[in-house]
């Protein structure tokens, strides 16, 4: 990992729909252009991200998606629409702060649901992507969505029991996502705040399997826990906003643009047939599995990450 640095440049860019989206560019000015995609949807892009970058090589920039982190207005705001706030918005996001900033193509770095996210950008503007490096790879399709939701009950029975008991009995054999975005929305606060607890909740167990895993004190937020929550389960709810199988099916676009995929053997939240599945059809792309590694960029997955990046920095 590098050391710390802080951004040059930040700012909020108007994209429309009353939104304001926060970004910062860090590094070299004058370096290869990377794009920070975080994960969640909700988590916001910490700074531990520019941890990952040689700050001599990329120009770094980060961004947090719509309704979370610094960009306005905020998921943690009941009162806000995310009527507005579907992946082909993000994308549209993204396509505008690469043009506010006047970069020709950039490289994306993306985990989590941010791996999904860059490659329905690299799906929808390969012209504009010179490589992507991922880990923690998900594609949003319906049957991850249940394994998270559901399956994982098989390996977690006594934290998943406690997770479907949060919504009414009626629906605990239905859609948890969308019971839990109900409830996210529900005029009662203590009702939302027992829901965004439960899920966050059931967000730190899924994740766990990978030895010395420790709960997320972001959690501990009740302003961030909300917001994430609605943001999660808003887009899990919706498929991500995606025809089933979408970014899966149309791996093929993305033939021209290299790639490193990094995956960990444990990671049980986003299993590896899916990074596995898109090299199928995606021939420049690489598959490094890290068996010790989880669902995040512990256990050898950040050293991965920062070996591709130094990489293509070099090529």
């Amino acid at each position: 990992m590098y050391p710390p640095i802080e951004p040059y440049a930040s700012g909020h860019l108007d994209v429309g729909d009353g939104q304001r989206v926060y970004w910062e560019t860090c590094g070299n000015p004058d370096g290869r252009p990377a794009l920070v995609v975080h994960g969640g949807p909700g988590s916001g892009a910490g700074a531990g991200w520019r941890h990952l970058f040689d700050p001599d090589a990329y120009r770094i920039v980060l961004f947090d998606q719509r309704g979370c982190g610094r960009s306005t207005p905020s998921a943690a705001d009941p009162a806000t629409d995310l009527s507005t706030n579907t992946t082909g918005h993000l994308v549209a996001d993204m396509e505008a702060l690469r043009a506010h900033l006047g970069v020709e193509r950039w490289l994306l770095c993306g985990a989590s649901w941010g791996s999904a996210l860059s490659l329905a950008y690299a799906q929808a503007h390969p012209g504009r992507v010179t490589a992507l490096v991922l880990f923690s790879v998900v594609a949003n399709t319906r049957r991850e969505i249940e394994w998270v939701t559901r399956d994982m009950g098989r390996v977690f029975p006594q934290e998943w029991a406690r997770f479907r008991d949060g919504v009414p009995e009626a629906e605990r054999d239905g859609d948890l996502a969308a019971a839990y975005a109900r409830l996210l929305d529900d005029p009662d606060p203590a009702v939302r705040d027992r829901a965004a607890r439960d899920w966050c909740a059931w967000e730190d167990v899924h994740v766990s399997l990978a030895g010395g895993h420790t709960p997320s004190p972001r959690y501990a937020d009740p302003v961030f826990r909300y917001g994430f929550a609605r943001l999660v389960t808003h887009h899990f709810a919706n498929l991500g906003f995606l025809a089933d199988g979408q970014l899966l099916r149309d791996a093929g676009r993305l033939a021209g643009i290299p790639g490193v995929l990094v995956q960990g053997r444990l990671d049980v939240s986003g299993p590896p047939d899916i990074a596995w599945r898109l090299t199928q059809d995606w021939p420049d792309a690489r598959l490094e599995i890290v068996e010790t590694g989880g669902h995040g960029g512990g256990h050898g997955i950040g050293e991965r990450v920062v070996a591709a990046l130094d990489a293509f920095a070099a090529a």
